[in-house]
């Protein structure tokens, strides 16, 4: 019984991206490893920019720095 936890930033995945997201990686587990679909479980946890780090720093914070450094070029 696959379990698939998928985690996204919290930042406008629409509901067809989820469900393109679900079917890919059931899709997936169905192709490579011959799983049942219905016995794989697919999770999209969406994090919040302040929950999620890169590069030292929250998510929100890159991404603020980074639009102030496009509005000055």
């Amino acid at each position: 019984m696959p379990y698939i936890l998928i985690q996204v930033t919290d930042e406008g995945v629409t509901k067809a991206q989820k469900e393109a997201m679900i079917a890919g990686a059931t899709d997936l587990m169905v192709n490579v490893l011959n799983k049942d679909p219905e016995s794989t479980f697919v999770v999209i946890d969406e994090v919040h920019t302040d929950n999620w780090g890169h590069g030292g720093e929250a998510v929100t914070k890159r991404r603020q720095r980074e639009a102030a450094a496009k509005r000055t070029t």
